[in-house]
């Protein structure tokens, strides 16, 4: 007596003897990356992440430091956790407790954290996307996903204009997390709720060197 799945699979092994499955080329023709001019390029993933309800700032490297701290006291933040490859630069401005993450803390523990500060892999402008993909300065998944307040320190040489841009800095086998905009969702009556499946408040810093007259 057969079982219903070997009828089936049976079925679908005639139907292949049948016809053979002629694996066709994937045009490619979409896969072009866009171009625009840097500032163009920056203000475009300002204005998605603020669609997106994050909080942006922008800053250049000399001022970095000094918004990531005016961005952890305008959320009143005194314990942060970062990964152990972040930039110390980062935090020079920052007078709270300071930890930093590794895979012996507990990820529960990550909870009592007022906030995490990391850098990013990647930001895609035209989809306010900003990936990471666990190197040392973004750190392991659970540190992005578990504290409340997010602050993402992302220079302009990581903003790209499209998503096939983007995927190409990508390496497939690392452990890859795309975030647009705080972590939300909506439940049955369309009531949206921020800060489900992670952090409920998103906080950009946006670092440029590109001179304010080429952004107008």
């Amino acid at each position: 007596m057969t079982t219903a799945r070997e009828e089936i699979l049976g079925r679908i092994r005639a139907s292949l003897s049948i016809a053979p499955v002629e694996v066709q080329p994937v045009v490619r023709d979409y896969d072009a990356e866009l171009e625009l001019p840097d500032a163009e390029r920056i203000d475009l993933l300002v204005e998605r992440l603020e669609d997106y309800r994050a909080r942006v700032r922008r800053a250049t490297t000399d001022t970095a430091a000094a918004e990531v701290a005016a961005a952890l006291a305008e959320t009143g933040a005194r314990r942060v956790g970062v990964p152990a490859g972040l930039d110390p630069a980062l935090l020079a401005g920052f007078d709270g407790e300071v930890q930093v993450d590794g895979p012996e803390i507990p990820a529960a523990s990550l909870d009592r954290l007022d906030a995490i500060v990391t850098g990013a892999a990647v930001a895609c402008a035209t989809t306010g996307t900003i990936m990471l993909d666990g190197s040392p300065d973004q750190g392991r998944r659970a540190l992005t996903l578990v504290p409340d307040v997010h602050v993402c320190v992302v220079r302009d040489e990581q903003v790209v204009v499209d998503m096939p841009a983007a995927i190409r800095r990508l390496v497939p086998e690392r452990p890859i997390t795309m975030i647009a905009g705080p972590s939300a969702t909506s439940d049955i009556e369309l009531q949206r709720v921020e800060g489900v499946h992670g952090p409920r408040t998103l906080i950009v810093i946006v670092v440029t060197d590109i001179p304010a007259s080429d952004r107008g």
